[in-house]
């Protein structure tokens, strides 16, 4: 079994192409920069642009089956690179599919595409979640045309799914927890409207088994055959829990400071514009999309990819974490 894992480098991507070995197959990895780790673990890299067609049906030549999973994520940046690396990327990675008659693509796609405001989502699922309608950011605009066109290709020569996966972390996190870490240590991180409103997150693993046991029951006519899904622990828990379990993980005190969900809309309003205007280089502190983000309950019935696939998340929020801070300290 050849496979292509767009992204590979990333930190979901790195988990994936490690199970895929551990199957025996065959791994290439594509993305924008070398990876000294993917070298090690003898990962074939086909360097490039997803936005750019030639590089793309290079990168999926003698592939049986694609995991697409690079995006640009965020919150702030140039609305054409997210177009560039969520639409136009996808698009060029399914014409590949169709050119080389690869048979199975499993997308990874997120949430947010679902995100409408402070509109709740509590318990819902595939079927009563619709697509958002508006949006303050480009990434789940993009990230929402990339998953219908994924959901749209899906036939008898290509069978596709998209997993949504919730706020993926754990040990090789080189984003989201060294960042908490940062501000926390700086005192600029603060939770909103008390942090109490319940989320879902997937532990990497668990994200990255999803992943395989879609996979395995992908085929034309199949349950999950194009479909999208949650995914996550099962485990929705209030934002500072979340927080702060992975604060403790890493040896840092907890942090109780709060912002009034108004005070933090208004800031984001507020460095959208100055970012837009001056303009600022890298992320504003806070955005729109941001404080409605960590504002607003979002959590998921995942009972849809166990019945579809099989999927059961296998490591717990409290053993993830222990994980977390064996690989924190250990770094």
């Amino acid at each position: 079994m050849n496979v292509l894992v767009t992204g590979g480098a990333g930190f979901l991507g790195m988990a994936l192409c490690r199970a895929l070995q551990a199957r025996g197959y065959r791994v290439v990895s594509t993305q924008r920069r070398h990876s000294k780790v993917l070298e090690a673990m003898g990962v074939e890299q086909r360097l490039g642009d997803l936005a750019y067609r030639p590089h793309v049906l290079d990168a999926c030549t003698g592939m049986d089956a694609v995991f697409h999973n690079a995006a640009k994520a965020g919150h702030w940046g140039d609305e054409q690179s997210y177009v560039d690396a969520n639409i136009t990327g996808t698009l060029n990675v399914l014409e590949a599919c169709h050119e080389y008659r690869i048979a199975r693509l499993v997308y990874t796609s997120t949430p947010s595409v679902a995100h409408s405001g402070r509109v709740p989502c509590e318990g819902g699922n595939e079927e009563n979640t619709p697509y958002a309608l508006s949006f303050k950011a480009p990434y789940p605009r993009t990230k929402q045309v990339a998953e219908r066109a994924v959901l749209a290709s899906n036939g008898p020569s290509l069978s596709t799914v998209a997993l949504r996966p919730r706020l993926i972390w754990g040990p090789g996190d080189t984003n989201l927890l060294p960042r908490l870490v940062e501000r926390a240590r700086a005192g600029r991180l603060r939770f909103i409207a008390g942090g109490v409103n319940r989320m879902d997150t997937t532990y990497v693993d668990n994200a990255a088994d999803a992943h395989l046991l879609a996979f395995d029951a992908l085929a034309p006519g199949s349950a999950c055959a194009g479909k999208a899904y949650f995914i996550s622990n099962g485990e929705p828990q209030p934002v500072k829990e979340i927080i702060n379990g992975m604060l403790v993980a890493a040896g840092e005190p907890r942090v109780e400071a709060s912002l009034p969900f108004g005070a933090a809309y208004a800031i984001g309003a507020l460095c959208e514009g100055l970012w837009h205007t001056l303009p600022l280089k890298g992320e504003p502190p806070m955005t729109r999309f941001v404080a409605e983000q960590l504002a607003t309950p979002h959590w998921y019935d995942i009972s849809a990819s166990q019945r579809d696939f099989g999927y059961v998340p296998k490591v717990s929020v409290a053993e993830g974490l222990k994980r977390l801070g064996a690989w924190w300290g250990a770094r």
